[in-house]
């Protein structure tokens, strides 16, 4: 309903005087819908109404009037390539949308931004569009999700935001066998069902998001300076502390999981964590588990 009263405006605005009946053809519903979209247009605050006699139609006030010059050519375009970004994740109407504005402002958006939410393979792409729609429903959604020990758990949540975090999607949900607000790492999540139960959204609560990872852990790591180039591949900048010999200190924030350790030991013999104790021995204990393969 709301793409066809924005639908409605648009057509105004860019015909003038329009009948019921051109709305009705165009729109594939009855004349009295289009009389009963007028009604919701009007409390809604636009000036809308009918004329009768020839040449009679729906129309818009005169004083009614979008000024497209109060934006500047460069906002015209921002707001076209933010709606190419959308198009990229496959929002629903994205294109629709960025057709008329374009039209409406005379420009042709710069189309200067890929987004593809999708691995190599292809085998995640229907993932990230099921929970999309999911979002976009406030349905729920039912998955296997396996935790930092190793265990799979079943999980229902409702979803409300993806978000791409550290190299890693994570999906933000409240998850209803925690109670309790969740994020997940998607690339955890397996065999993910789109229910058909809608949920109502609860009012977020940040101090009580936690993630079924880890809490973040600060890792000292010593790596050698001949993986400089390394070093600023993958760390910030404030992450990185460059020692009196050449060689770096790197203070990582991390959730430790399995993508930490190998990171950590991506690195070879280049690098040593220095601290906590507890991933130190791990990794030699990864290291020694390596080494009885060979």
């Amino acid at each position: 309903m709301i793409n066809r009263l924005l639908g409605m405006v648009y057509i105004l605005m860019k015909q003038g005087t329009v009948t019921a009946a051109e709305l009705a053809e165009r729109f594939e519903v009855s004349v009295r819908t289009i009389y009963r979209d007028m009604d919701t247009l009007s409390a809604a605050g636009i000036p809308i109404y009918a004329k009768k006699g020839k040449n009679g139609g729906i129309c818009l006030t005169e004083q009614f009037v979008l000024n497209k010059m109060l934006l500047t050519r460069q906002e015209q375009q921002e707001i076209l390539s933010g709606l190419i970004s959308l198009r990229e994740t496959r929002a629903e109407g994205e294109e629709n949308i960025l057709q008329k504005l374009g039209a409406f402002f005379k420009t042709d958006p710069v189309d200067w931004l890929a987004i593809d939410l999708s691995d190599w393979s292809g085998n995640r792409k229907q993932l990230y569009e099921n929970i999309k729609n999911a979002i976009l429903m406030r349905r729920l959604v039912r998955f296997d999700y396996y935790g930092r020990n190793g265990q799979m758990s079943r999980r229902t949540v409702e979803p409300v935001k993806l978000l791409f975090k550290e190299y890693t999607w994570y999906l933000k949900a409240f998850c209803r066998e925690r109670n309790e607000w969740r994020t997940f790492k998607l690339f955890r999540m397996k065999r993910l069902d789109v229910l058909d139960e809608v949920f109502v959204p609860r009012e977020e609560c940040i101090c009580e998001e936690k993630s079924p990872d880890n809490f973040f852990t600060l890792i000292d790591i010593w790596i050698d300076k001949k993986e400089a180039y390394r070093i600023y591949d993958r760390f910030e900048e404030d992450e990185i502390e460059i020692l009196p010999d050449g060689n770096f200190m790197v203070h990582m924030h991390a959730s430790v999981d399995d993508w930490v350790y190998g990171v950590i030991l991506g690195f070879g013999p280049s690098a040593e964590v220095i601290a906590p104790d507890g991933i130190r021995q791990e990794i030699r204990k990864r290291i020694q588990n390596m080494a009885k393969r060979y």
